[in-house]
């Protein structure tokens, strides 16, 4: 008996009979199974995304110390001074900065913690329901980063700019290192926000293939 495979399908050929009926012999019977590969799934793409997913983790991780580091070291003092005044601007003469230091503190400690899960997802791709948690709790990070955000912005803009209809002056013609600094944070927290924004599209991204 010989056997042959072509692709997929398997032929069997019957070694031809010795007896003859009526003086003619039979003719080689030959059977065909076919068989079908079951295709494995593959990870490749997914586990793609989960690397891209880790590296901007990273670099939101950076960016979010790095504004919560600059906010709080934004201090600068006038080198003229009176005998009952010193001119000093700190951070924590603006309540805005205060809620922009604490919140940007919380997102850069929560994506360091959410680093290992990243990782996971690396070594399983296929992890729907750890996907499903880091993209609600970016969600959340995102809007309260955007928040924190935008009110210190908004402050840095008066800062900068004052306000002649409410005789609010503009400071950072006194206090330039101190305007330079806190405007840096506020970049480096936009920045951090839209590289959540990024990691909530790619989470998406990666259940929509589940």
């Amino acid at each position: 008996m010989e056997s042959g495979r072509n692709g997929d399908s398997a032929v069997i050929n019957m070694p031809e009979s010795k007896a003859k009926t009526n003086g003619k012999g039979k003719a080689p019977v030959t059977f065909t199974a076919t068989t079908k590969a079951t295709p494995q799934p593959r990870g490749g793409s997914k586990k793609g995304i989960a690397i891209l997913d880790f590296i901007l983790r990273l670099f939101a991780t950076a960016a979010a110390i790095g504004a919560t580091a600059t906010m709080g070291t934004a201090d600068q003092q006038l080198p003229f001074f009176t005998q009952f005044f010193q001119f000093e601007a700190q951070y924590d003469d603006f309540e805005v900065f205060v809620f922009f230091l604490v919140t940007n503190g919380i997102v850069s400690a929560y994506l360091i913690l959410s680093l290992p899960f990243s990782i996971v997802c690396i070594i399983r791709p296929y992890a729907a329901g750890l996907r499903l948690l880091l993209i609600i709790l970016d969600t959340v990070i995102m809007a309260v980063t955007i928040a924190s955000a935008a009110a210190a912005a908004s402050v840095v803009y008066l800062a900068h700019s004052g306000n002649p209809n409410a005789n609010w002056l503009a400071i950072c013609q006194q206090f330039g290192d101190f305007c330079q600094a806190t405007s840096a944070a506020v970049v480096a927290s936009f920045i951090t926000s839209a590289l959540l924004m990024f990691l909530i599209v790619l989470s998406a991204f990666a259940l929509r293939r589940n």
